[in-house]
């Protein structure tokens, strides 16, 4: 893995949470920063002179072949860590079609690829798992 695309400088993320049936929808990905596998809502990286929106819009699609609305914002998180130094948004978002398929990094080779799953999971389900950041179980409490 080249952790060296991830650090050196500040990176902006935009990342949705989509809860249906009162469970969360989750990528597991190979982390570049800990190198540990992990699940986090889907998201990524804003592109110069793109929106969080339209960059949320954007990654939604490409790693789980939904189409989302964007509702509100929900948390901003910052991290620092193994070079890596990231300011993350994260928003509310509900279904507007496609049909749930697990993506790909389209900037990544076939052999890069970070996604290693996607499923929706329970609040129960949640404390089994390596999850990051950690507000998304207490979003979970807060809908049941």
């Amino acid at each position: 893995m080249d952790r060296n695309r991830y650090s050196g400088s500040i990176r902006v993320r935009s990342c949705g949470v989509l809860i249906e049936e009162h469970k969360v929808l989750l990528i597991q990905l190979h982390s570049p920063v800990t190198n540990e596998l992990i699940w986090i809502p889907p998201g990524g990286k804003v592109e110069f002179g793109e929106t969080l929106e339209e960059a949320l819009k954007r990654e939604f699609k490409e790693e789980t072949g939904l189409q989302v609305s964007i509702c509100e914002l929900l948390h901003v998180n910052e991290l620092i860590e193994n070079g890596v130094h990231a300011i993350e948004f994260y928003h509310s978002v509900e279904r507007v079609s496609g049909k749930l398929n697990m993506g790909w990094d389209p900037e990544l080779s076939e052999n890069d690829q970070l996604i290693r799953d996607l499923r929706y999971f329970n609040k129960n389900e949640l404390k089994e798992i390596n999850l990051t950041p950690d507000f998304i179980s207490r979003i979970l409490d807060a809908d049941t």
